[in-house]
């Protein structure tokens, strides 16, 4: 199981971390196995406050696996190639 947390780093970075739904909700839903499904994770992302620092993040530090900010590793690269 991965954590959503940073194991390091700055507080003020990792503060809307506290904040996201996803840290209320069960992990595994984030990181489904390879064709799960990613649906449950993405109704919770719509309704979290903390949904912007969260996809920054990700794209920031180039996330791989798992549902960051509403959106699947392929639609953040998808993501990334139109801000190319």
């Amino acid at each position: 199981m991965r954590e959503l947390y940073l194991l390091e780093g700055d507080a003020d970075e990792s503060g809307w971390q506290e904040r996201a739904l996803c840290a209320q909700t069960d992990p595994e839903a984030f990181f489904p196995e390879k064709g799960g499904s990613t649906r449950e994770a993405k109704r919770v992302c719509l309704t979290c406050d903390v949904r912007g620092d969260c996809l920054e993040y990700a794209l920031h530090n180039d996330e791989r696996f798992g549902i960051w900010g509403g959106l699947s590793e392929r639609e953040r690269r998808k993501l990334k190639k139109r801000a190319v």
